[in-house]
């Protein structure tokens, strides 16, 4: 304690002149407009600066934790791509799970139209990855296109805005069957034609494939009627359909082979020359 006070004797003039110099400063802080304002300023920067750099060092020692995080959260998103890339191929129809005749490859879109009168897709896939013409490619909600042409590691599909292409679909209640075609104009319809006028034909009803032909299973989902379309002196009427695809977020498809199509292609045409 001695020791303590024979110090502040000593110094007794240095710390008066720091506490008048704190308290002149004060002073000028306080009834001083400009260098109050210069004072908080400065004040705010070097506060932000110490914050900043032990937040730094806080972040620095808690790399650890953070990397487990993201260990975790990478392991979870990873099992849940594995089960987004399953139920896209449950999701484009009943029928290709479980059958051993249809095998479906995942590609990525990385090309595609729907503004033109005749679009296309093109995918990250080709015949290195098993990729043949004619392949159906669908989505998640279901029907895109058809392969066209292929290269070692890319493919380009015929979309279903495309007019020179037709799909074989049917009213899914009735079973009856026809050409759906887009017509060039909106992305989100299409129209299914030559449905006798006496088919019973209802705005929602489903529209599916009908398995017709070797390039899709049956009962994949093409849309949904929106309106039925009656012409005068016709046999047959126009049904509207809402497309169930969204064109222009595709991101994901699965590109389906029929194992048995050569099969099934010999005998129709060993058919058709008899």
């Amino acid at each position: 304690m001695r020791g303590l006070l024979n110090f502040l004797i000593k110094y007794h003039v240095f710390f008066l002149f720091l506490f008048l110099e704190m308290f002149s400063l004060t002073l000028i802080v306080r009834y001083n407009n400009f260098h109050r304002v210069s004072f908080l300023n400065s004040s705010n920067v070097v506060t932000a600066g110490i914050y900043d750099k032990t937040q730094s060092v806080a972040d620095y020692f808690s790399l650890k934790h953070i990397n487990e995080t993201l260990s975790e959260e990478n392991a979870r998103l990873r099992q849940q791509l594995q089960s987004l890339l399953l139920t896209d191929i449950e999701n484009a129809s009943d029928y290709v799970i479980g059958v051993d005749t249809v095998e479906a490859y995942s590609a990525k879109v990385i090309r595609n139209s729907v503004n033109k009168q005749y679009n296309y897709l093109t995918l990250n896939k080709g015949a290195g990855d098993g990729i043949e013409p004619d392949m159906g490619v669908v989505g998640a909600d279901g029907v895109v296109g058809v392969i066209l042409d292929v290269s070692k590691n890319y493919s380009t599909v015929l979309s279903v805005l495309n007019g020179r292409w037709a799909i074989n679909a049917k009213h899914e209640k009735t079973n009856h069957f026809g050409p759906l075609q887009w017509d060039g104009f909106d992305p989100s319809f299409a129209y299914l034609e030559e449905i006798p006028y006496h088919v019973k034909i209802k705005k929602g009803d489903k529209i599916v494939t009908s398995g017709y032909s070797s390039i899709f299973p049956e009962g994949i989902s093409i849309g949904e009627v929106e309106e039925i379309e009656h012409s005068s002196g016709d046999t047959f009427q126009e049904v509207k359909v809402q497309l169930s695809v969204d064109f222009g977020g595709l991101f994901y498809v699965n590109v389906l082979k029929n194992k048995n199509k050569e099969e099934r292609i010999e005998l129709e045409k060993s058919t058709r020359n008899e």
